[in-house]
């Protein structure tokens, strides 16, 4: 058996876009998060679809490249997870640690050092249920892989260096009772509460996720509404398309994705008009964007016209990255 049949056989999901019933917006910026490499915070109440589509990414992820997957079964091996009899891991990772996960358990480390949840993630999602849960050090700890993707774990005689590319799904309630905003059911959370809440995730750790979404609970008629949403292949095909548009503009660089460009490579690749240098404006005004954040509206920006096959970064591509920062809106 050669190694197109091995991926085709064992690269298959279980789990399909076409299951999930309504929130077409989340679906959307889902879309655009794989195409890109964009990280994404999911903020909805309790029971609104947000697991479901987290498990669901993997679906709509391009296929492993025969490299990754010597990757990622490196990482599987030395970790001690290699599956009996599987000598080639082909799907991308999927995890996803309990919140009451340690520092060393996330990152990697120990005696002898061992990788830890963000690099049994790499090539793949990282999905963070309850993030405001998570100990405060632990999320800390996730920024500088963020930003190099990769970590490196010390101690006294020995340094190692584990890869870390990985989409971070972050997904938390927005609110202490879950209910903030809902349509039907009043949020009872006193505003001190809710303030302490939203301070759990740090400025620091939202300006390095790049898609900000709400996930509302589903009304009567989505929830009575058969599942017929487009299946993941379809997806999948179009991520594959933008994918391709990102690797031939950046040839012989490092990057992959639009998530991985340097300033460099942003003054070059997202020009903007005078319009839309308006519009951006009015943004930072608004929504107190910081630099980073700025640079990551961008990246979401040109990832859209890519989806799109444009050449150049349109107003109503700006206008949906921005639209993708609504948590902002809310910061304290």
């Amino acid at each position: 058996m050669d190694l197109a049949e091995i991926f085709s056989l064992n690269g298959k999901y279980d789990l399909d876009f076409s299951d999930v019933k309504g929130q077409e917006q989340a679906r959307r910026a889902l879309e655009v998060a794989v195409a890109g490499g964009h990280n994404v915070l999911m903020v909805g109440p309790p029971g609104s679809g947000k697991t479901m589509l987290a498990r669901r990414l993997p679906s709509i992820m391009p296929e492993l490249e025969v490299e990754e997957a010597v990757e990622v079964t490196r990482i599987y091996s030395i970790a001690g997870l290699l599956p009996s009899g599987i000598s080639l891991l082909t799907r991308r990772p999927f995890r996803k640690p309990h919140h009451t996960i340690s520092e060393v358990g996330l990152v990697g480390g120990g005696r002898f050092p061992r990788p830890g949840e963000i690099s049994l993630s790499h090539c793949g999602v990282l999905f963070l249920d309850e993030l405001t849960e998570f100990r405060q050090s632990a999320l800390e700890a996730l920024r500088q892989p963020l930003e190099d993707g990769e970590v490196s774990v010390s101690r006294s005689l020995i340094t190692v260096t584990f890869p870390a590319r990985f989409i971070l799904i972050g997904a938390m309630n927005p609110c202490p009772c879950g209910f903030r905003g809902d349509r039907s059911i009043p949020c009872q959370c006193p505003e001190n509460l809710y303030r302490q809440y939203r301070h759990k995730v740090s400025g620091p750790i939202l300006d390095r996720i790049d898609i900000h979404i709400p996930v509302p609970r589903l009304t009567r008629e989505e929830l009575l509404r058969s599942p017929g949403g487009e299946g993941s292949e379809i997806i999948r095909e179009r991520v594959k398309r933008a994918r391709d548009i990102q690797r031939k503009r950046v040839v012989d660089q490092r990057i992959k994705e639009n998530s991985g460009m340097t300033q460099n490579q942003l003054r070059t690749y997202c020009k903007i008009s005078p319009s839309g240098q308006e519009i951006l404006a009015q943004a930072i005004d608004k929504l107190r964007i910081s630099a980073r954040g700025l640079d990551r509206i961008l990246k979401v920006a040109r990832t859209i016209a890519d989806l799109e096959d444009a050449k150049a970064i349109e107003l109503p591509h700006l206008a949906e990255a921005i639209q993708y920062r609504s948590w902002d809106r809310e910061r304290p």
